[in-house]
């Protein structure tokens, strides 16, 4: 539990953190226009860093251009091309949200009906609960809204149990790598280092014995099955990097716990896993998208009823034709959870990454 209250305080305060920006910005900018009018500032100084922070602005602006065209082309009522034979247009010509409606579609709580038996007086009590509906897409002119909620009930039937499974596997073994010494254990050190290197490039090479096997065995449309899969695939980079950040961990610290009486569980799970934090979030992560982000073998080895979002964004491309409005706007959608996540999670990654010794 004090893992989970460490995350909770994190969270807090990465929220007042946030809020507090502008007001930190504002007060900034009054004490370094109050020091240049005394003269205890060169004007150079706020020039050369204004000049900086416009120079990294411009950057980033360039490289979020790419995801600022895809939303002109979401917002695009005409759903023509994403491109235009009449030149460039920062502004897309026909605003509409029907495109994200599409995506959405009917966002409805339906009504159910719950039935009580009375023993005593052997009555039925029915309650019917209301229908709530939060979006109804024929009101916006879209009669056929797209399978984007069965898409993501089922990225995320395949997402949750990839991180269980792996996590259950990465956390115990990149502690028994990190703080135990036992036969073998530098074997299965290499061993993690060349699947971590080459496993990526087995997957691909191997898909179709893998598609052979799953069939034979009956698990070719198995969401389960594929998350054993993407789970077996995530273990040996994130335990590597999980095992590499508690090497960081000052083993006084559980030599200070155990001289207090703590047992070896109590160690692990109030001392290294709450300074693992950064680590943890890391793996957490990676794992997740592991089985959230991946394409090739779901669509090998998945059904049309089970496919996962990157498959269903895959199946709105027909043979003569793209819908590219609402392409843009499926993509966009499928997006910006990861895109908050990592916002959110960006110092626990970085600060993960540089631990683990991949910075750069």
């Amino acid at each position: 539990m004090s893992l989970l209250r460490s995350v909770g305080r994190s969270v807090k305060e990465d929220t007042k953190e946030a809020l507090m920006v502008p007001v930190d910005l504002v007060r900034g900018v009054g004490y370094t226009v109050d020091e240049v009018r005394n003269g205890r500032m060169s004007p150079v100084e706020p020039v050369k860093t204004l000049a900086i922070t416009l120079g990294a602005l411009a950057i980033v602006l360039t490289l979020l251009f790419p995801l600022y065209w895809i939303l002109m082309s979401a917002l695009s009522g005409s759903g023509g091309s994403i491109y235009s034979s009449g030149g460039l247009r920062l502004l897309p010509t026909d605003v509409s949200l029907q495109p994200f409606v599409w995506v959405v579609g009917d966002l409805i709580i339906p009504a159910y009906a719950i039935s009580l038996n009375i023993p005593l007086t052997d009555l039925a009590v029915v309650f019917n609960t209301p229908q709530v509906t939060f979006l109804d897409a024929s009101a916006h002119g879209v009669e056929s809204p797209s399978g984007f909620k069965q898409f993501f009930v089922n990225s995320m039937t395949v997402a949750i149990p990839t991180v269980l499974i792996a996590m259950s596997l990465i956390v115990p073994g990149a502690y028994a790598l990190s703080r135990r010494e036992f036969i073998g254990r530098e074997k299965i050190l290499f061993g993690y280092v060349l699947l971590t290197q080459v496993g990526g490039g087995l997957g691909i090479a191997m898909l179709i014995g893998l598609y052979t096997v799953f069939v034979q065995l009956g698990f070719n449309d198995s969401k389960l099955a594929l998350s054993v899969y993407y789970a077996a695939t995530a273990v040996p980079f994130n335990t590597w990097l999980l095992k590499t950040y508690m090497d960081g961990i000052p083993v006084s610290y559980e030599e200070a716990a155990i001289v207090d009486g703590a047992p070896p569980w109590r160690v692990v799970t109030e001392v290294i896993l709450p300074l693992s934090k950064a680590g943890l979030a890391t793996v957490f992560i990676f794992t997740f998208l592991t089985g959230w982000t991946e394409f090739v073998v779901a669509q090998t080895l998945l059904g049309t009823e089970n496919y996962t979002l990157p498959v269903g964004l895959y199946s709105l491309i027909s043979e003569y034709s793209i819908p590219w409005a609402r392409f843009s706007a499926f993509a966009l959608t499928f997006a910006a959870p990861l895109g908050l996540v990592y916002l959110f999670a960006q110092r626990y990654i970085e600060g993960g990454l540089s631990f683990g010794g991949v910075e750069g």
